[in-house]
């Protein structure tokens, strides 16, 4: 960001200026303007259709959010990131996720050195011991195949594998049973080691330095139980594995260290999944869905890194939400997705998001005079249409909504999507439009 205190810029002056033209402007209004304005803020991008037509705003907003975006270097602090620069000043370190996922065989370089081949001797590793998991060749301390994964971790390392794997559930292996443990209280892994056998069960421990106090907490009692139900010191090896970059602590726990999979400094855990991270969604769905995931994952990479700002999905949804956390002072972000695979990307979000932007500092340590980010919050359609859309939408709080459908199902039933999409579509109606009194009255309401 530039050097200049981000309220003092002459961009974000003109904005609040164009705030008071446009703070009481009706979508009704703004739509009746003309037919164009649909295809004017609406492109396409491999499949995803982005639509921000229904926002508070008119082609000059753009221009002036575009504008800040300019005045704060956003396209050259996007390179510093991709080129590995240390853009994490706090803890003067590299953010490379995006190299996790780097498929285009070019080298990426943190502290001088190409990081690819660490990334692909560890995604290698993965391969192979996810596939003697789903083959049944991994066995345990009775000569059993495993059937149940149990993923103990917290925070990056729980909500992003927890989400994906629910995500990807329609081409998960079935006959294994994935579990996530992440809470400190004991009644998170009480139930799951109920619904389990400890000779048909693999445990992987995430933590990075294998001292984090939940996840250990978590382990130690799982590897408690585990001898109760008749494993041994030496089975243990055939029961946990570690992601983690403490070799010491992996053996002194009793791993194997030849089964910890190890990722880097350089790999915020929010954005984890696409490491070692991710072990447990590639046992789930195999690898070459993972990798279908990783591509995918670098495919929005490309466009945020190749695409113009004015097109580009991840810039004009930041600028979005500027617009509405700063000048329409919206506390809260909604995320609902109409699709219930997706039912825990609400709360993998708000990491993403408020981890990321929860700061009351800019670089140079200085106080911030504006929001930093909003509340995210979120719940999968259609069922919030009967919780909590009566506030979004008669209430007297402005909650922008971002509501994410997909064309086809992947369970073709009878009319459910069809009723699905409709709901969607009906509600961001709805929500951007309204009705009038004549209208209510005209419906005999």
């Amino acid at each position: 960001m530039a050097t200049a205190i981000l309220t003092e810029l002459k961009e974000w002056k003109e904005l609040q200026n164009h705030y008071s033209v446009m703070k009481d402007a009706h979508m009704r209004d703004l739509f009746g303007a003309g037919a164009e304005r649909g295809p004017a803020f609406t492109f396409e991008r491999e499949g995803i259709y982005f639509d921000y037509s229904k926002n508070i705003i008119t082609a000059e907003t753009m221009q002036l959010l575009l504008r800040l975006a300019e005045a704060c270097n956003v396209e050259e602090e996007r390179e510093r990131m991709f080129r590995g620069e240390h853009i994490n000043e706090t803890e003067d370190r590299a953010v490379l996720h995006v190299a996790l996922r780097d498929l285009s065989g070019q080298p990426v370089f943190a502290d001088g050195k190409n990081i690819m081949r660490d990334i692909e001797d560890v995604r290698d590793q993965m391969r192979d011991f996810s596939e003697k998991v789903r083959s049944g060749r991994w066995k345990g301390f009775s000569g059993k195949p495993v059937k149940n994964i149990v993923n103990i971790g917290i925070g990056g390392s729980d909500l992003g594998p927890v989400m994906v794997t629910e995500a990807l559930k329609y081409y998960s292996s079935r006959d294994l049973n994935c579990f996530f443990v992440s809470n400190v209280d004991a009644t998170h892994i009480v139930e799951v080691l109920k619904k389990i056998k400890a000779d048909e069960t693999l445990f992987i421990i995430a933590s990075k330095t294998f001292t984090t106090q939940e996840t250990m907490t978590n382990a130690e009692t799982a590897k408690k139980w585990f001898r109760e139900q008749g494993g041994t010191k030496e089975s243990i090896a055939l029961h946990f594995v570690a992601l983690s970059t403490n070799k010491d602590a992996v053996a002194a726990f009793g791993i194997d260290p030849v089964n910890m999979f190890r990722f880097w400094d350089w790999v915020g855990g929010r954005y984890s999944l696409t490491s070692a991270i991710g072990l447990s969604i590639m046992i789930a769905v195999g690898y070459d869905n993972f990798m279908s995931l990783l591509a995918g994952f670098h495919d929005m990479d490309r466009h945020f890194r190749d695409t113009p700002l004015d097109r580009n999905i991840p810039v004009v949804m930041a600028l979005l939400g500027i617009w509405y956390n700063n000048f329409f002072n919206a506390r809260t972000h909604a995320i609902i997705p109409y699709e219930q695979y997706l039912h825990r990307l609400p709360a993998y979000f708000q990491q993403g998001d408020m981890e990321s932007n929860g700061k009351s500092v800019d670089r140079k340590g200085r106080a911030v005079s504006w929001q930093t980010g909003p509340v995210i919050w979120g719940e999968p359609g259609t069922n919030g249409q009967h919780a909590f859309f009566q506030l979004i939408h008669q209430g007297t709080k402005i909650i922008p909504v971002d509501f994410i459908g997909f064309a086809r199902s992947l369970n073709s039933i009878g009319d459910h999507h069809r009723k699905l999409m409709a709901n969607l579509f009906a509600q961001a109606e709805a929500l951007a439009f309204g009705k009038t009194e004549e209208e209510v009255r005209a419906e005999g309401v």
